[in-house]
């Protein structure tokens, strides 16, 4: 643990930070005299800054076997394990913090020798986007940061927008970073998302924002990573040994000689996070490596003319040269294209200018043009782009033990890319779009025509097969997405039948052109077909992937319109429906999807974007996805289906569960009558909505919504267990009053207390519908602010009261509601002048809440409380 400034520690005493270490170096270091470079760790929601032993650990081995010549000193921030991912008012107070660390750590360094200027930074999910929220703060030096490394970081937009703090912070973090672009080209950023094995943060959220840093930023996905091609989940990106890897590499390749810290040349670190996390070429980095070099050594030198070669070595001790001479072969193809699987990163394949010789003294190395593969390494280059080049020399070195092969080939490229149209959105995976390729090559480009919606998702079946039995290099099959550095890349043995999915992160841009690819790297003399089919599964996927944050938005419309339904059935027959029979009837989409719609499609003209900002109206959270590229064509009604599905089967549990709770209760606790009280506010309620509103301002919103919560639970189940008494004892009453005063009590005072008893007890069922239907709503409101309670639970040891605090004022509102409705019925309510107005709000707030309430879920508890109000108004007046 790392001393901090007396003041620094009194301002933020549930942070620190620690040095991380192990064996020797942990005890050399133990009084601070660090001569390494300075890498923090900021971890993410709930994380621990433990989390930093994956790096520090793997790069003090790399140091070690270096002895030591460069080592890198990791600290770590203890945030707390805050859920900074659902409750945003800490996100500020931890990006100060992290500035006062970085001056610290820069502080330890002083009076060393190569003393460094600088932390790099490395942030796991919203630690990175506190450390791009640095650069917001007025008193913080740019130049303190020169690298960035975020590890499924969501940049674009907060997962569960709970909270408007958090939406603010976004919001002031991704305008700094587009408006500031051209201040921060001397800071580098990585952002690496997890893939679609990332269930909490899907990358399109992790893909930094198009228009800032273009040059000086760089997103990738964990599957298309060199060396580790693989997805990841939330957690595991982490501690991913391949990823770790990468990284260390990637640090170690930045350090320069001369400062002994990392290099403060922008276009060398764009360049080492390229090699290790975009396209390596199987070769040690070099920054400059030499344009020309010599081809020497006592080998063979063997002339093919073939336009197709194969070579299999095993424990050859001689080595060879194998030259082709290239104007032979320019005029019929325009390509050539070899591979090795030996994975070593020595030089293997060159390019000679000399014409003149069977030999080539001088060559340039060809081998940086090479890219890694899983079992191989390949080049491919256009011969177009070589006019210079006579020959291309590839070596063969003297093998001892080692088996290997290698193959090239010239071919033409329009005889090896072919094109395979997708299948519609609605062919349901009925019709398939299918393609035989006889492989006399050893590459094969298959383009996805129409490919470019994050909507669509298809399965990709190969099956290969082949016409000998004999053994066989395994194909590697890449679907390559051109717009971003997204791909995923099988490895399968031939022959197989190989399943793929073929899914987006992010959609195409509107000025790129370019076609997605299946990158076939195939065995030759096999046959390969591929089968794509649209699959409706993965597209269910696709939507829930993108836009199951909204779905509270969606079921609360419906519970919402089913509340609005009750109240006009109490006006027309005077009964309050079923809430399951209710939410049939006036949940449906075509009530509020138009609208939105209309308003989405209207803002693509001018002079109605003018017309709505004129009138100070917030932008159309669907306009906004759309703009984004994340809006699906009928993704709204889809979600409206599934948030009436959630609606019904939640308000069968709930009651179901007040069943389970009555009949608990009456087991447990005797039943007594309860006492109607005529009067609505009484000075015990008054003290109660008091005390609580005390306990709002004092200490936590949510805390005294969660206690107006289990009040209001307490009393339905009371209502529930007193009206199933009630409807017991009415039913016996009556049958007793038949029989004892069949023949002495006249025909009309039966018909008038049996009519006293059935109106009470009609009712007491009555207002219980209203109740558990008030109580599912409030419900999602205590959901929705169960982050800010939790977080304020977590931290109450150090501060009493949650500041700043997102729903104090709500809180104290819906306190003052919830007492009135609890002890109200619908008698109170039948008579008001304001029930048809308050029976027909839900809708219109229905269609605010869909149109505001997907990017913004805060907003939501305020359209149930408007309309709650209202009911409120309905019982005083």
């Amino acid at each position: 643990k790392i001393k901090l400034p007396k003041k620094t520690a009194r301002r933020y005493p549930t942070y620190e930070l620690y040095l991380y270490g192990e064996g020797n170096y942990a005890k050399e270091n133990k009084n601070l005299l660090l001569t390494g470079i300075p890498v923090l760790f900021l971890p993410g929601n709930a994380g621990s800054y433990k989390q930093v032993r994956s790096l520090g650990s793997i790069a003090l081995r790399k140091a070690e076997d270096v002895d030591f010549k460069y080592h890198f000193n990791f600290f770590s921030v203890n945030f707390n394990e805050e859920l900074v991912a659902l409750y945003g008012g800490s996100l500020q107070r931890q990006t100060k913090f992290v500035h006062e660390c970085i001056k610290v750590i820069l502080k330890l360094y002083r009076d060393r020798e190569f003393a460094p200027s600088s932390v790099a930074i490395v942030g796991h999910s919203m630690g990175g986007l506190v450390a791009r929220a640095l650069l917001t703060l007025k008193n913080f030096k740019p130049e303190l940061i020169n690298l960035l490394i975020t590890q499924a970081t969501p940049h674009v937009a907060p997962v569960m927008p709970l909270d408007q703090y958090l939406t603010n912070f976004y919001t002031a973090v991704n305008n700094h970073w587009i408006l500031k672009a051209q201040d921060l080209r001397n800071l580098t950023t990585l952002s690496v998302a997890g893939g679609f094995r990332d269930y909490q943060v899907r990358s399109g959220l992790a893909f930094l924002p198009r228009l800032s840093q273009h040059d000086s930023a760089l997103s990738v996905v964990s599957s298309a990573v060199p060396r580790a091609w693989a997805s990841t989940d939330h957690l595991s990106i982490v501690w991913c040994k391949e990823l770790i890897l990468a990284t260390i590499r990637a640090f170690f390749d930045l350090i320069d000689e001369n400062t002994r810290q990392i290099t403060e040349d922008p276009k060398k670190r764009m360049s080492v996070l390229n090699h290790h996390f975009v396209r390596h070429p199987a070769k040690i980095f070099e920054e400059n490596p030499e344009a020309s070099t010599e081809l020497t050594g006592a080998f063979m030198w063997i002339t093919v003319k073939a336009s197709k070669w194969t070579y299999s070595v095993y424990n050859d001790s001689d080595g060879k040269y194998f030259t082709f001479p290239l104007a032979s072969h320019r005029k019929s193809y325009s390509h050539v294209y070899c591979e090795n699987s030996m994975l070593d990163t020595r030089s293997w394949i060159y390019g000679c200018m000399n014409s003149n010789s069977s030999r080539c003294l001088e060559a340039t190395d060809l081998s940086w043009r090479a890219e890694l593969l899983p079992t191989t390494k390949v080049v491919i280059m256009k011969l177009q782009d070589y006019p210079s080049l006579s020959h291309i020399v590839i070596q063969v070195p003297p093998t001892a033990g080692n088996k290997y092969t290698l193959d090239c080939e010239f071919f033409k490229e329009d005889s090896r890319t072919v094109q395979l149209p997708v299948t519609h959105l609605f062919s349901f995976g009925l019709s398939s779009s299918k393609i035989l390729l006889n492989s006399t090559g050893l590459l094969y480009n298959v383009q996805l025509q129409h490919f470019n919606q994050i909507y669509q998702a298809f399965k990709i079946y190969i099956e290969s097969c082949c016409q000998s039995l004999k053994e066989r290099k395994p194909s590697v099959y890449r679907l390559h997405i051109p717009w971003s550095h997204e791909d995923s890349i099988i490895v399968a043995k031939v022959p197989s039948f190989t399943e793929i999915s073929a899914k987006l992160h992010i959609a195409q841009p509107q000025n790129d052109n370019r076609v997605p690819e299946l990158n076939i790297y195939s065995s030759s003399d096999c046959q390969y077909e591929v089968i794509l089919k649209t699959s409706l599964i993965q597209i269910l996927g696709q939507i829930i992937r993108f836009h199951a944050g909204a779905l509270p938005v969606y079921v609360v419309s419906n519970i919402l319109l089913t509340y609005g339904g009750q109240l006009s059935t109490l006006i027309s027959t005077g009964q309050c429906s079923d809430f399951s029979i209710e939410l049939v009837r006036t949940a449906k989409p075509y009530k509020v999807e138009p609208l939105t719609s209309i308003v989405v499609f209207l803002q693509g003209f001018n002079w109605f974007r003018e017309i709505w900002e004129s009138l100070s109206l917030p932008e159309v959270d669907a306009a906004v996805l759309s703009s984004q590229d994340a809006w699906f064509p009928l993704v709204s009604l889809i979600l409206f289906l599934f948030g009436t599905g959630i609606a019904y089967w939640s308000g069968v549990f709930f009651s179901t569960s007040l069943r389970l709770f009555s009949s608990l209760w009456l087991t447990l606790i005797r039943p007594t009558v309860l006492q109607k009280d005529n009067k609505l506010i009484t000075p015990r309620r008054l003290c109660g909505v008091l005390s609580l509103a005390l306990l709002s301002w004092t200490t936590c919103g949510a805390f005294a919504v969660f206690i107006i919560y289990l009040q209001y639970l307490v009393k339905v189940i009371k209502l529930h267990v007193n009206d199933s008494d009630c409807s017991k004892e009415t039913s016996w009453n009556s049958s007793t009053q038949r029989v004892k005063n069949q023949s002495s009590m006249d025909s009309t005072s039966k018909a008038t207390q049996s009519l006293f008893n059935s109106t009470t007890l009609a009712e007491a069922v009555n207002s219980l519908k209203m109740h558990v239907t008030i109580l599912n709503l409030f419900t999602w409101i205590v959901l929705l602010n169960l982050p800010s309670l939790i977080y304020w639970l977590k931290n109450l040891r150090y501060n009493v009261r949650l500041d700043p605090d997102p729903c104090r004022s709500t809180a104290i509102i819906l306190v003052c509601i919830l007492e009135v409705l609890m002890n109200s019925g619908t008698s109170e309510v039948k008579s008001s002048k304001l029930l048809k107005i308050a029976a027909k709000v839900p809708l219109p707030l229905s269609v605010a809440m869909l149109a505001f309430g997907q990017m913004h879920l805060y907003k939501v508890p305020h359209f149930v409380t408007f309309s709650l109000l209202l009911h409120v108004l309905c019982c005083i007046v």
